[in-house]
């Protein structure tokens, strides 16, 4: 992780100082910004690999902030919040923000986060995902990353294509949340069950009638059954 840039964007110094001292000591080099505004302006002369972004900021929120920096780069972004309800969770994902922290928090943790996030970003493609896929209706093309609901593209987020993509590869097998959470988002003691299943509802979703391929295991996890009615 030597030399990554990191922007931490908060509008509480105090907070924007306990992260950067925490990541400088993982030999991170950090920027700063204090609102959302100011973070859209060095996204837009600045490359970073990875944004930690509050949500509740003056001028322009954290929301706001990230859906305008995806307009141009997708950079890989960590929200913070003092709020955390499904509802808020299942907004930033749908924006494709990577992970959700909730104020207080560990800054060990939020550091394994920040690893895990750019681990999963820096891995390359697994290999022999060069096949189209096709589950009556529903294509998928692995080594694209495309998903076709009866012939229509699809919009997933990143987080999305990564949990159908691990769900497909491993078709048949039972997979609980704790293994969804280390394979997909690469952790699992500072992993949260609701991720998986706020996730898991997102993406049934997109899919619409194909849904049915994914089959809730009461108590334990997921698993993708392509002969399922």
């Amino acid at each position: 992780m030597e030399g990554k840039k990191i922007l931490i964007v908060d509008d509480e110094k105090n907070i924007r100082n306990v992260i950067k001292e925490y990541a400088k000591f993982d030999g991170f080099e950090t920027f700063e910004a204090e609102d959302g505004m100011q973070a859209v302006e060095m996204c837009r002369t600045q490359d970073f690999d990875l944004i930690i972004m509050d949500i509740m900021m003056p001028k322009l929120d954290g929301y706001s902030a990230v859906r305008e920096i995806r307009k141009t780069k997708q950079i890989p972004v960590i929200m913070l919040s003092a709020r955390g309800e499904e509802y808020d969770k299942l907004f930033g994902f749908e924006l494709g923000v990577d992970d959700y922290v909730t104020k207080p928090f560990s800054p060990k943790e939020l550091l394994a986060r920040i690893r895990a996030v750019m681990k999963r970003s820096a891995a390359p493609a697994p290999a022999g995902d060069n096949n189209m896929l096709k589950f009556e209706g529903l294509e998928i093309n692995m080594s694209g990353r495309e998903v076709f609901v009866d012939g229509k593209p699809v919009s997933l987020t990143p987080k999305e294509y990564d949990l159908l993509f691990y769900l497909v590869r491993n078709k048949g097998i039972a997979l609980s949340r704790e293994k969804l959470l280390e394979e997909v988002w690469g952790y699992d003691f500072y992993g949260d069950d609701r991720t998986v299943d706020t996730h898991i509802k997102m993406l049934r979703n997109s899919l619409g009638d194909y849904r049915k391929f994914i089959v809730t295991l009461r108590g334990m996890g997921y698993k993708f059954d392509a002969g399922r009615e």
